[in-house]
């Protein structure tokens, strides 16, 4: 409600705080308003965790952050379909086409129409037996996002809410992306690292040890070109780096609502302009 930067305390640009407030288009006319419970939810992403902390800023009793947190949660997920989508048009597809080639500086990957990784998101797990199931490899419990991007780190497709100990290929299995084949259209091809193509036309680099200079050659094209999911997990990780850099205190049914929308949140700041370079990490997801 003034003209400071909204960046050091929403972690968003104001003008992607009005793209959000325009995409909720909530008439509301009860409790607080739309426009302060949407900043609310978001005050509360870019802080942490702590409906306490959200209360103070606000003047608000923590009962009423806890309702609206997840109630706005729930209303940028529903707008999900409108900003993370494929590519709509021909010339938009072929527009990611042209971008993963410029990355990977060689028009064998002009077919290229996406890069797909999955991250793990630390949670606190459920305290009954099935707790141990979200324990991943590296010891610490988690969720797990599967995501599709383009060429400029935009999520085009999200899978998140499998326990951290699953493989990513079956959650690739299981998901949408692959049971329906909705994308990439015929003669396309998404860039992985894992080994499951069929239905889906995935691309992976040649495996360990690599024999030969063409298969060295294609490898480092490959890497060039895929290394932008993992600057779009940076960028997001980044942005809310209180969410994803320590465990999410909250109930785990509720974490892929906080992590799809964080994944929403990330496009509208790359639709503006906003655009927050990605920090190095102690440690990285394999």
């Amino acid at each position: 409600f003034n003209d400071r930067d909204t960046r050091p305390d929403f972690r968003l640009s104001r003008e992607a705080l009005r793209v959000l407030l325009d995409l909720l288009r909530s008439d509301q006319q009860h409790g607080w308003g739309s426009t302060i419970e949407t900043l609310v939810f978001i005050f509360w992403l870019a802080c942490g965790t702590s409906y306490r902390v959200v209360s103070r800023a606000f003047d608000m009793p923590r009962s009423t952050v806890h309702r609206i947190v997840h109630q706005v949660a729930e209303e940028v997920v529903a707008i999900r379909h409108q900003v993370i989508r494929f590519p709509n048009t021909p010339e938009d597809l072929e527009a990611v086409c042209r971008g993963f080639a410029g990355l990977a500086r060689h028009r064998a990957f002009l077919k290229a129409a996406g890069a797909i990784d999955g991250c793990h998101v630390r949670i606190k797990p459920p305290s009954d037996p099935d707790g141990q199931c979200y324990r991943n490899r590296k010891l610490f419990p988690s969720i797990i996002l599967q995501a599709v991007c383009d060429h400029q780190g935009r999520f085009i497709d999200t899978y998140v809410g499998w326990p951290g100990s699953v493989h990513d290929a079956r959650v690739l299995r299981y998901s949408p992306l692959y049971r329906r084949s909705m994308y990439p259209s015929p003669g396309h091809f998404i860039l992985a690292d894992g080994c499951l193509q069929h239905p889906l036309p995935l691309i992976t680099p040649y495996k360990r040890p690599v024999r030969g200079v063409g298969a060295q050659r294609f490898n480092l094209h490959h890497s060039r070109a895929r290394s932008i999911i993992e600057r779009a997990f940076g960028m997001m990780k980044t942005r809310f780096r209180s969410i994803f850099l320590k465990a999410l205190e909250v109930h785990h049914t509720f974490v892929p609502h906080v992590i799809t929308a964080c994944a929403i949140l990330h496009n509208i700041c790359l639709e503006v302009g906003d655009i927050m370079a990605p920090e190095d990490e102690h440690e990285e997801d394999d």
